[in-house]
């Protein structure tokens, strides 16, 4: 017993820096050592199965070696999974493949593929192989967890890169004569009090801002609408920000105010403005009260006001998009949005290097929906459209 318990004390401090083979030639060494029974012995004290302490006896007692950078011989060691099983690969490859998701018949067609799962299916063909033997499995036949990756756009409009380059040389025809062109749109409307909001910002260790589980609209608070004007001339924006409906006298009147506010003492001498809107939304091509709205700002200002809308399905190259919102965005990551005051403070101070300077104002007034427009007052515009796609570009004069 007293030469089992030092075989075990030493076995202990020995096995983290043992590999298999020198544990094996250990053990066996310590069986010589203690002669008949010995073999016996060693294994009680270190549970290391008679079988392999006998291996490591034959290795010492034997006149081959093997190579110093071997642990086992040739075809050692207990087989692959694939090589005992030989149809596990192919049914493995059939349960994963992507082409089965539209397969009725795939057995994994309306579930998850986790590994469990797929464990769990191929013990059903037959198979005994662990989930984690499927992962090491997958990771060897080239797959892995990934995510969806949006690339798909859908069919693009033809005429999209020919409406590209024309805005593109208004732009600059505009610019090169100090008249003032802006981006205009809206961001997503934001949930008013302490609700969860995506990113994360400096807090003591262990202390979040804590808010609510479920994001259901204050009644109190409402919704936010932030809607934005963006000078790409002098890269400033002007956001309004709304409490009502996102309509299209809600976008014209943020135009107004951008102009009364800031562009009318930009451009003293402006005789003409170029908006670059969305297709869709409030500043759509199809709203009507979109170019009633531009037609009473332009008998307002004086200003002969050009629209040029992105083709369908391009609102993200918008610049207001990723110019101006983006850095509101990164600006109030992870801070609760509590209160109006606090989304409006928020925005003002967004602010980069490149220079942007941001102005925002609450707009408590009421905007109703589904206003309509007659056909009388659609007659009455003064509204010339361009020979070139003249439902995204078009001209509104003043009466």
């Amino acid at each position: 017993m007293a030469d089992e318990k030092t075989i075990r004390e030493k076995y202990i401090r020995l096995m983290p820096v043992m590999t298999e083979r020198s544990r094996r030639i250990w053990a066996a060494t310590e069986a010589l050592a203690l002669g008949r029974g010995g073999i016996s012995a060693v294994s009680r004290a270190t549970g290391i199965h008679r079988n392999t302490i006998a291996r490591g006896v034959s290795d010492i007692e034997s006149p081959e070696t093997l190579a110093p950078d071997r642990i086992r011989r040739h075809g050692g060691g207990r087989k692959r999974s694939s090589v005992i099983d030989t149809t596990l690969i192919e049914d493995l490859e059939h349960l994963i493949d992507p082409v089965t998701r539209g397969d009725p018949e795939s057995p994994l067609r309306w579930t998850c593929k986790s590994l469990r799962k797929l464990s769990d299916e191929l013990a059903r063909k037959g198979h005994q192989v662990s989930h984690t033997v499927v992962g090491v499995l997958l990771h060897e036949m080239g797959y892995s967890l990934q995510s969806n990756r949006k690339v798909r756009e859908g069919s693009g409009h033809p005429d999209r890169n020919a409406q590209f380059e024309k805005i593109n040389r208004k732009i600059c025809y505009r610019m090169s004569r100090q008249q003032p062109v802006i981006s205009v749109d809206c961001k997503k409307k934001e949930l008013v009090g302490d609700f969860k909001n995506g990113g994360q910002e400096w807090h003591p260790k262990g202390h979040p801002e804590e808010v609510r589980v479920h994001d259901f609209k204050s009644q109190e608070l409402g919704k936010a609408i932030p809607y934005g004007v963006y000078d790409l001339h002098r890269n400033n924006g002007w956001v309004s920000v709304g409490v009502s409906h996102e309509t299209a006298a809600f976008a014209v009147a943020t135009i107004r105010r951008w102009w009364t506010e800031m562009g009318s003492k930009a451009y003293p001498q402006a005789r003409s403005l170029l908006i670059v809107a969305d297709s869709g939304g409030s500043n759509g091509s199809r709203v009507r009260l979109w170019k009633w709205e531009l037609q009473t700002l332009a008998n307002q200002t004086g200003l002969t006001i050009s629209v040029s809308h992105l083709p369908p399905g391009t609102s993200k190259w918008n610049k207001i998009e990723h110019r101006l919102f983006s850095y509101i965005t990164q600006n109030w990551r992870g801070t609760p949005l509590l209160t109006r005051a606090t989304i409006v403070n928020l925005i003002s101070n967004t602010s980069t290097k490149a220079g942007l300077k941001v102005r925002c104002v609450l707009d408590r007034k009421d905007y109703p929906p589904k206003i309509e427009v007659a056909d009388e007052q659609m007659a009455s515009i003064r509204i010339t459209r361009d020979n070139f796609h003249g439902e995204w570009n078009y001209t509104i004069r003043p009466q």
